[in-house]
């Protein structure tokens, strides 16, 4: 098990420095500056705010001076918000979009996979029916219809709960329901999908024919063995409902890491681009690394395979 862990961690470090890399070199090729939209500087300023930066420097030379840094955990200032680095930027804002993220999946997973089960063992049923209507519902609704839907159902016309922003618990409902709906129905599909797989395996008989109740069978057998699935997926969606979803933060006007992200692009602020990159790519590489090791604990045969 000790091999099986290092090999996927060493795996993991260097997608990290493949991602950091990648989009280092990939920015640098986008048109323009970070400076070039600030109609108040003149060419000289702009020369000054280059030099600056380290902007003026080789390429290779800014590239290893931010490998450098981001070695010891430091992501640079920012080119757009002034005084502010990276790191506080991203330590201001990702609480939020994880809290938001945590709720949804709170919500989405335990019901997500309760319909998954109940869908399959009641299959051809109207139960059945109602739980794939509803997951292909999620999936085919968009995220800012259905939480414009919500805001004019609730906020608008039953005026019970707040319209945005991101002040209390009331707040929070909205939000958290349509960055989960989406999340149920994946969840809900694919756990039908593996457990009426399972239900048809000859284990599952073996364990009917030694007279286990209907729960033990449920439980022990169908339900462990249809999760592997859903381990698959489960470490990149952790990651990104964590990360925030710009979307859901933007019609709700959440203060989250989502917004920063899409402006750091528009405006190439490079540092800021960067670094949320990483941050993310670090995030999901940390969780597809969980799920790996969750594999192996959940099935033996992964860990000796590889």
């Amino acid at each position: 098990m000790a091999k099986y862990i290092a090999k996927r961690l060493l795996i993991s470090l260097i997608t990290i420095w493949l991602l950091a890399t990648i989009t280092f070199f990939l920015l640098r090729t986008l048109p323009g500056n970070p400076f070039q939209s600030e109609q108040i500087l003149t060419v000289e300023m702009e020369q000054k705010m280059m030099s600056y930066y380290g902007l003026d420097k080789p390429l290779m030379e800014q590239y290893f001076t931010y490998i450098s840094n981001l070695l010891k955990g430091d992501m640079g200032y920012s080119l757009k918000y002034t005084n502010r680095t990276v790191n506080s930027i991203i330590k201001s804002t990702f609480p939020i979009s994880a809290e938001l993220g945590l709720r949804a999946l709170a919500l989405a997973l335990p019901l997500g996979l309760f319909l998954g089960v109940l869908s399959a063992k009641k299959r051809a049923t109207v139960v059945d029916y109602t739980c794939v209507f509803i997951s292909v519902l999620g999936v085919s609704i968009p995220s800012f219809i259905l939480g414009s839907f919500l805001q004019y159902i609730f906020a608008l016309k039953l005026q019970i709960l707040p319209m945005a922003q991101w002040k209390s618990t009331l707040h929070t409902i909205l939000p958290t329901v349509a960055l989960a709906l989406s999340l149920l129905a994946t969840l809900t599909r694919v756990m039908r999908a593996s457990t009426l797989e399972v239900i048809s395996q000859d284990y599952v008989k073996t364990a009917k024919a030694k007279g286990l109740n209907e729960f033990e069978i449920t439980w022990s057998h169908q339900i462990r063995n249809s999760m592997v699935p859903i381990l698959t997926m489960l470490g990149p969606m952790v990651a990104s409902v964590l990360m925030g979803t710009f979307v859901v933060e933007k019609i709700f006007a959440i203060p989250g890491l989502g917004q920063h992200f899409v402006n750091s692009i528009t405006g190439l602020d490079y540092t800021m681009t960067m670094g949320l990159v990483v941050f993310y790519g670090s995030f999901m590489v940390a969780a597809n690394f969980l799920v790996d090791i969750a594999y192996g604990i959940v099935d033996p045969r992964i860990r000796i395979n590889k």
